[in-house]
């Protein structure tokens, strides 16, 4: 009797995770048919884009390569230059953002000195100011330093992540004992060593997660850029294809029609962060092992 009742319960646990499940679904597919639309539509021309056709599927007539040309190659091709620039910004603003918040992060969990309260009051505090409050002041400050309209005025605001900073100690501080590092201490082994071969190892997932995350920011980053930059050759991909959005609403391209390149270029801008994803992920898995093994 008592298996059977059992038998009976485990046939029904599945249904109640069938609204969740619904709920999952329906998020899938809510953030997914944008994906699919820009997928779509980068194989069509202007005729297919504008003829009243159905939006979220393919036309008789599918040319990705033919797009692809057109986009590499308009105007001397800048959008291959924008490509780069961006990838620029968010290797060193991602890279720089990242080692800065894995020495604070590490700082403020591990070490005690003066104003330590007080100096991360202030980290959380940055937490709560828009990025795009910033700017301005940030522009006015560049401006008298006479660094606006280069690349250092998109990459050095891009290396303070007070987000990154608050992770690395919630992380360090739970994840990294103090009873491992005071060991390596008593063996000899100096504070930078210790850092690099006990601490380092075991935040890898907290490290690779600002990373990415510090990377992707880098790389969508909009507002920054449009007011540090005036020379289009220093544009990132967003502010680029926010160019020419502003070029197509005003029918100023000629015969070439943006929409397709603003549309195949959104679809290609993309592909580097798919790619950073799942290449940083195997990096999670593997420094959890290492955290749990340790």
């Amino acid at each position: 009797m008592a298996d059977h009742t059992s038998v009976r319960a485990g046939a029904r646990r599945p249904q109640r995770y069938l609204p969740m499940q619904i709920l999952l679904g329906f998020l899938v597919i809510y953030f997914l048919v944008p994906f699919w639309w820009v997928i779509v539509n980068s194989s069509k021309d202007a005729p297919g884009l504008f003829g009243g056709g159905n939006t979220l599927w393919f036309t008789d007539q599918i040319d990705y390569l033919g797009n692809l040309r057109q986009l590499f190659t308009y105007d001397g091709g800048i959008y291959l230059r924008w490509i780069l620039n961006s990838t620029l910004y968010a290797i060193a603003g991602g890279v720089g953002a990242t080692v800065l918040a894995v020495m604070a992060g590490y700082g403020f969990a591990k070490y005690r000195f003066a104003a330590r309260r007080f100096s991360f009051a202030v980290v959380l505090g940055a937490l709560m100011v828009p990025a795009t409050a910033l700017v301005i002041p940030t522009f006015i400050m560049f401006s008298r330093l006479g660094l606006t309209n280069t690349v250092w005025a998109v990459i050095l605001p891009s290396l303070l992540n007070p987000f990154g900073v608050y992770l690395m100690h919630v992380y360090a501080r739970d994840a990294v004992p103090d009873e491992l590092l005071d060991a390596a201490r008593v063996d000899g082994a100096g504070e930078v060593r210790t850092f690099i071969q006990i601490a380092l190892p075991l935040m890898r997932p907290a490290v690779v997660t600002v990373l990415l995350l510090s990377a992707v920011a880098s790389w969508n980053n909009y507002f920054l850029p449009l007011a540090m930059l005036s020379d289009n050759r220093l544009f990132p991909v967003t502010v680029g294809l926010g160019l020419w959005q502003g070029i197509a609403s005003a029918n100023n391209a000629g015969t070439t029609s943006l929409w397709s390149l603003i549309i195949l270029g959104s679809l290609v801008s993309v592909i580097p962060l798919i790619i950073a994803f799942f290449s940083l992920q195997r990096h999670w898995r593997g420094g959890l092992s290492v955290g749990g093994l340790r």
